[in-house]
């Protein structure tokens, strides 16, 4: 535990700054020591030239650069091929519905009410997690609805809402190139990878 005396504000907003800094460089790439990155702060904080040449250090960032995109490239084929035997397998389930576009669906509660267009904006509450059942977006426990152009999110969404009449819950199966394709989407989707919601439609709000 440090004994870095954090009472001030300036202490306070220097020690985000470093955790933050930490969060982003922790992960950054294999092999990352915390040695080595704190003499780096500490010789541009001391105005010191750097120890390491100019050459040596972009041979290292290109090197580390290729084991990244290496790792990347690894990853992505691991969630393609793990979202591709999913939907594959739930496809077989009697209660699933498969659209042309590849977009599965599941009627959990079927509504009554009107449906959406394109244009409209909607009201929803919704869960969404990966193949493996790890979650990474609730409304439900934000406790507040969501509302959002239909045609402003993702296309499995896009599709699906267009198909479902308000009073809804349906729950969706959506492949890579529907969700958020090659790139995926910050820390908690990758690239390539299916994705799995309960979407609940509660109104259309204009």
């Amino acid at each position: 535990m440090s004994t870095t005396d954090f009472s001030t504000t300036e202490a306070k907003a220097s020690y985000g700054i470093g955790l933050q800094m930490g969060q982003q460089v922790s992960g950054a790439f294999p092999g990352v020591t915390i040695d080595a990155v704190i003499a780096g702060i500490q010789d541009a904080f001391a105005g010191n030239e750097s120890q390491i040449s100019n050459e040596d250090l972009n041979a290292a960032f290109q090197e580390i650069q290729k084991v990244v995109e290496e790792e990347n490239a690894k990853q992505a084929k691991e969630f393609a091929a793990e979202g591709e035997t999913f939907l594959k397998e739930n496809a077989k389930r009697d209660e699933v519905t498969v659209l042309d576009s590849g977009l599965q669906y599941e009627v959990i509660t079927e509504g009554s009410g009107e449906v959406p267009t394109a244009e409209s904006t909607v009201k929803t509450h919704y869960a969404g997690t990966l193949v493996n059942g790890q979650e990474f977006d609730s409304s439900y426990k934000r406790g507040e609805p969501a509302e959002f152009p239909v045609g402003g999110v993702i296309p499995g969404w896009t599709e699906a809402l267009q198909k479902m009449p308000v009073g809804s819950k349906w729950k969706l199966y959506v492949p890579y190139n529907l969700a958020y394709g090659e790139r995926g989407a910050g820390g908690a989707i990758g690239p390539y990878q299916a994705l799995v919601f309960e979407i609940e439609l509660l109104d259309i709000v204009a």
